[in-house]
Parts: structure tokens; C-alpha cells; sequence
């Protein structure tokens, strides 16, 4: 007879104390199905255990031991750390290896490992002065009791709660699982009746093998997944029941426009304009995601569907998460789009301008940073939105943009490639368009990974290239020297540039500098007064200068892949062959390995993925601003048959039930609030 139903309140769990239960409460575990929803972090297979090592490793290690000293030592001043000599238990045949294993800043250690314990320590072992030491392993006392719960089994590791041993954490699983009405945990939607949910939550807590635990952790991210998408499919339905103006009919000004081009579009250009068109002259708002590696001419595709709506009578709106971005573009659509007698106004936190006089009439492109929410700016009648690097904005001032026209099209662009599961998750309820091709003309970037490169070596090679007329970036991960982060900085570098390359001009950028002394700077290099950059990220978009060829980047490191690749695409915009330059110290091993990646392809789909693979979503996207900051199951991302399999299900589900009519446990997945992009 089963004793627990998912809902129980832990309180009224006899066999977890009142002090355990006050713990589950203030980390939010409230019930029954509140603790095994909370799912192992890890597990550690303690059917056998790692041999101590001898030498550092790549990886962390799972050890068993005994602890034969401890003591508190000091790293000068009032840093302490407390340090356990641990050697190979006493079963093992040569009980000699050792290993010591250090806290830093934790006094009540003292309290909690001692001589003669016997433990399990899992971390990742480096060497230091001779010798091998774990840092803030995870460890437990194993005692005498030898139960299966805790050793000899595959032993799941769950985050931990403050005040709850991680051993209590297990038994309060176990015991729950041993005794819970398995009808009280029934599935909001059954994802895959092949596989009982109540035997999926068993194996996920206490698998047989890794292999169950896999396959385990995989239904719970299937059924997280499907919620997901259940919220995409319904979000994008719910968006086109929604009216709004047919655009597009008329194509005077896009005709004339790509006539007066001296190079022709590629095809994936043609493509995504015609993807476009068809878009604006549905009935329904567009809602679109133009999705384009570096250099891929994103710009003309926008500048096309801008055109289409000023021919139809109403105002586009383009917003840019920098003032260089905004400016760059602004100059940009002035040069092609002046000719054909367009009005263009520019707004900024720190600048207005308009392309025309206003006799003319109100501007019919409006471009501008997030000043174009807040600077009193008053649409006449905006009919098209278009977000550039739109993951650099918030929801809510995407939505507020949109918000300024009457169910405006939007089309939605990012020069940061996103693997297809991603694309399909964070912007399963837009279309999607992709530019996978390079225009004409492009010169060919060359990548090297350069360890400690001398400065002689760098200096020497600038001189060659500025010599022919070029021009190039040095980028640094600081503006100003930090006692905390061992880099290099923008402002202490910019001066010893200034004396090393003294027969030309070296500018200065970074993102502490006013907007207008930012502006003038980028005004020089663009028109070729500064021939070197000395330069911060805030060059990562939005910089357009055809004739620099030359990028060193140091402290390479220090950047995330996607950064980088973004970094790179300020060269290679000229016919010139261009080159970057990948400055690292070279100790990291998983550096170098990310930075190899980004030396071996140009390809921004290639990078993203190995992005994705070393990283991890959460950090490429961002989680907490691309809505997946709850995720349990964050690594599945990756995974693009269980987001395609997913989708699927939600899609089946509303196909047959498209307001979940017969559904009120499935509507209550979705969450709540209107359309936004």
C-alpha cells in the first residue's frame, strides 16, 4: 500500500525531520513532487572508484580514501584555507598514493572532516609545488554503514540545500520513491507512453547504468522541451489570428533600387527578399527572423523590406543596440538610399539628424538606438520594426517599439549564427530566413592562433600591411589595468602603440569615452586618418571599413567564440586578403581548444555549434534574457532530434485541439501574456 501522493506536504513525511523540512522550505521544496522533480545535477559510479592520480589529469575523478591529516594553514595576511591528506583506503593493495585537498575561506571545515574519516571526493586534480591537490572537491563521509543507497551503485549527486547533507538528500528520495502512489504522479501529457513516467522518474534518481540515466534524463527534458514548444506553436497561431495590413504590393522603389546596385545580390539575398515580400502582403503582421553570418549583407535585405514599406505609404523604424551601429547604418542607407529621394532621420541618446530638409516632410526611415523609445519620438503611421542584433535588446523593448506602430511587420536580424536547435527553441514562433552565402568581391581571412607572440613579430608584420595603404584593429579584453584580472587594457597598450608605430596615426577606442569623442575617432578610421585602432569590444559590430585588414586580438582567451567570430568580421569587408591574429598565453588547454576552432573555419554556423558543445547555451545566449533561465535541462539543447521530436508533439496537439479546448491541464503550460518578439 503506497504511503505518499505527489502532493503531500513534506511536513507530513514522518521520516523527514522538522529541521530538514524547514530546510526543503526555504530552498522552495514544498512537497512530495516538489523534491523528486528536483532532479540529480551528476552522478558518480561507485561500483568502482578512479586510482588515485599521479599527475594531473583533464578531467575531474571520483576517489574513495581516508583522511590521515588536516590542518588550517595561511596564504598570508588573513586568507586561510583548511587542507585533508587523504591516502587510498586501506582495502586498496598499495595503500601509498596520496592526495591533499584544500578550502579556501571555509573555517568550519574543522568541524566537518577529521582524521580517520573515510571519504568520497570528486574534482579535478592539478598539480602544485610537487605534488597533487584537489580544490573544493565535493566529498562525503561514507562511516562504517555500508549502504546501498550511498556506495556500490551509481549514486545520483543533487545541488546542494543549505543544512541538508547530501546523503539526506538521497535517503528522502529513495524512501519517497519507494513508497509514492505512482497515479498521483500521472504526466500533464504523456511524451512517450513506451516509457512509464513513474519508472522514468525511478531510473532518473537511482539508474541500473549510466545509460538508463541518460535515457532517463532525456524523457524529463522531452517533456520540458514540449512545453516549450507547446508556448512557441502557440504563441506563433495565436500572432496570425491577428490582422494587419497587407504591404509590398507596390515595388517601384525596390526595382529601382536594385538597378542602381553596382554588384548584384546573392542568392540567399534574393531568396530572403522574396520570403520577405510574400510576408508583408499576407493579412497578417510579419514576424520574421533574418539570421546571417558576419558580412552576409543583412543590411540590403533590411533596406529592401524598408523600401517595400515606404512605397506602401508608411514609416520604417530600424533599432541598433550601439550608437556606432545606428551611425554606421545610418551613413550606410544615406549612401544608397539619398539617390532614390528617401528621407532618413537618425536618432540617438546623444544625436538627431535628418537626411533632408523638413519642407520635404517627415522622415520615412527613422534609424536609432534604444533613443527611439524614449527620446519623445512620435511615428507618424510605422508600419515595418526591424531589431538589429536583436538579442542585445530586452522582450520588453522589442515589444514597446512594436507597440508604436498598429500591428506593425517586424523583421527581426542577428549577425550571431544560432544552431538550428536553438533557432527552433528561442525563435520557434518566427519565420526564419538564413544568408549563408558571402557576397562578391570579399577578400580572404586568414586566422592564426599565435602563443606569446613577440611584439617585435607584431609590430613588424603591422608595418608591412600599413606601409600598402591598409589599416587594422589591436583589440583588448580591459579598457583600463585591473588588480584583479591578469589582461592586457585598451588605454595602457593604446600609449606604447603610440610609440611603436610613431610614423603613423594610432586612434583610440573604447566604451568609457563620450559619444561624441567615440564618433569622431570612428569618423577618422573610417576615412583613413587613423591607420591603426587600438580598441575594446565595443567595435564588435556595427564597424565597417573596408580597407583594414588586420585584427590582433589579445588575450584571446578571454573572449567567448561568438564574440570573437563577431571580432573578425570588421576585416575581410575589402577585396583585400586580410589576417587575425589570435593572441593567447597559451596555458589553458580547453582555450586552446576553443580558439583552434575559430582558426580552423570562418564559418559562423560551424562556430555556433562549437560554441554551443563548449559552452553550453546558457552562456552563448544568454539564459536569463532568452527566456530559458529555468531550464533543467539546458544540455538537451543541443540536441537536435529531441527539439525537432518536441516540436512534433505540440504541433500534433494543437493541430487536433487548436485552443486546447479539451485540454485545460495543457493550457495551463502556457504562459501567460501577449505576442512578443
Amino acid at each position: 500500500m503506497s504511503q505518499f501522493c505527489a502532493s503531500d506536504a513534506l511536513s507530513s513525511v514522518d521520516f523527514i525531520s522538522a529541521k530538514d523540512v524547514l530546510a526543503y522550505h526555504s530552498a522552495g521544496i514544498e512537497s512530495v513532487e516538489d523534491l523528486l522533480n528536483r532532479l540529480p545535477r551528476r552522478y558518480e559510479d561507485r561500483r568502482r572508484f578512479d586510482n588515485f592520480p599521479t599527475q594531473a589529469g583533464s578531467g575531474p575523478c571520483c576517489l574513495r580514501g581516508t583522511v590521515i591529516d588536516t590542518q588550517v594553514k595561511r596564504l598570508g595576511g588573513r586568507k586561510q584555507f583548511y587542507e585533508a591528506v587523504i591516502i587510498e583506503s586501506a582495502e586498496a593493495a598499495f595503500a601509498t598514493s596520496k592526495i591533499t585537498c584544500r578550502w579556501f575561506n571555509m573555517p568550519w571545515m574543522k568541524n566537518m572532516l577529521a582524521a580517520g574519516h573515510e571519504v568520497v571526493l570528486y574534482g579535478k586534480p592539478k598539480e602544485y609545488q610537487g605534488g597533487i591537490i584537489i580544490d573544493h572537491p565535493d566529498f562525503e563521509i561514507v562511516g562504517d554503514d555500508q549502504d546501498s543507497v550511498h556506495l556500490e551503485r551509481i549514486v545520483p549527486i543533487y545541488k546542494g540545500i543549505s543544512g541538508i547533507a547530501q546523503r539526506h538528500q538521497r535517503e528522502h528520495a529513495y524512501e519517497l520513491l519507494a513508497g509514492i502512489d505512482v497515479a498521483s504522479f500521472a504526466p500533464v501529457y504523456n511524451v512517450d507512453p513506451s516509457y512509464p513516467r513513474e519508472e522514468a522518474m525511478q531510473e532518473v534518481h537511482f539508474p541500473g547504468s549510466m545509460e538508463q540515466a541518460e535515457a532517463a534524463r532525456r524523457y524529463f527534458a522531452l517533456e520540458e522541451f514540449f512545453a516549450l514548444q507547446l508556448n512557441v506553436v502557440w504563441k506563433r497561431a495565436r500572432h496570425h489570428e491577428h490582422e494587419g495590413r497587407v504591404l509590398g504590393k507596390k515595388t517601384a522603389l525596390l526595382t529601382e533600387f536594385y538597378h542602381s546596385l553596382p554588384f548584384d545580390l546573392t542568392g540567399a539575398q534574393k531568396r530572403s527578399i522574396k520570403e520577405v515580400i510574400a510576408d508583408m502582403r499576407q493579412p497578417h503582421p510579419m514576424s520574421r527572423l533574418l539570421q546571417g553570418d558576419v558580412g552576409s549583407g543583412k543590411t540590403f535585405v533590411a533596406m529592401c523590406a524598408m523600401l517595400l514599406a515606404v512605397d506602401s505609404g508608411v514609416q520604417a523604424a530600424l533599432m541598433a543596440p550601439t550608437q556606432i551601429l545606428a551611425e554606421q547604418h545610418y551613413l550606410t542607407f544615406c549612401q544608397w538610399l539619398q539617390p532614390l529621394g528617401i528621407r532618413i532621420a537618425l536618432i540617438t541618446g546623444s544625436r538627431r539628424e535628418d537626411s533632408h530638409l523638413e519642407l520635404d516632410g517627415e522622415a520615412q526611415i527613422i534609424i536609432g538606438t534604444h533613443a527611439l523609445l524614449y527620446e519623445g519620438v512620435e511615428f507618424n503611421d510605422l508600419g515595418l520594426v526591424v531589431i538589429d542584433e536583436q538579442h542585445k535588446f530586452g522582450v520588453g523593448q522589442r515589444a514597446l517599439l512594436v507597440r508604436q506602430g498598429v500591428m506593425p511587420d517586424v523583421l527581426v536580424m542577428t549577425a550571431t549564427p544560432i544552431p538550428r536547435t536553438l533557432t527552433l527553441t528561442l525563435y520557434g514562433d518566427l519565420d526564419v530566413s538564413i544568408l549563408d552565402e558571402r557576397p562578391a568581391g570579399r577578400g580572404e581571412v586568414v586566422t592564426a592562433l599565435r602563443k606569446s607572440p613577440k611584439v617585435t613579430d607584431i609590430s613588424k608584420f603591422l608595418k608591412e600591411h600599413l606601409a600598402e595603404g591598409r589599416q587594422a584593429y589591436l583589440v583588448y579584453p580591459l579598457v583600463e589595468e585591473s588588480d584583479v584580472l591578469k589582461a592586457q587594457s585598451a588605454t595602457v597598450e593604446y600609449e606604447k602603440w603610440v610609440k611603436r608605430l610613431s610614423q603613423y596615426t594610432v586612434g583610440l577606442l573604447h566604451g568609457k569615452m563620450p559619444a561624441e569623442q567615440k564618433e569622431q575617432v570612428m569618423s577618422s578610421f573610417r576615412s583613413g586618418d587613423l591607420q591603426v585602432l587600438v580598441a575594446t569590444t565595443v567595435i564588435e559590430v556595427g564597424v565597417d571599413v573596408a580597407n583594414a585588414n588586420i585584427m590582433v586580438i589579445y588575450n584571446a582567451e578571454r573572449f567567448g567564440l561568438a564574440q570573437l567570430h563577431q571580432l573578425r568580421g570588421r576585416i575581410g569587408r575589402g577585396e583585400f586578403k586580410s589576417y587575425c591574429i589570435l593572441a593567447t598565453d597559451g596555458k589553458s588547454p580547453d582555450a586552446m581548444e576553443k580558439l583552434q576552432v575559430l582558426a580552423d573555419t570562418t564559418d559562423g554556423f560551424k562556430i555556433a555549434e562549437a560554441d554551443l558543445r563548449l559552452r553550453g547555451p546558457g552562456d552563448l545566449l544568454g539564459t536569463a534574457q532568452s527566456g530559458l533561465a529555468d531550464l533543467r535541462f539546458v544540455e538537451f539543447l543541443a540536441d537536435t532530434e529531441l527539439i525537432r521530436q518536441a516540436r512534433a508533439l505540440a504541433e500534433a496537439v494543437l493541430e487536433k485541439d487548436p485552443m486546447l479546448a479539451q485540454s485545460p491541464d495543457l493550457l495551463s503550460l502556457i504562459e501567460d501574456g501577449e505576442f512578443e518578439i
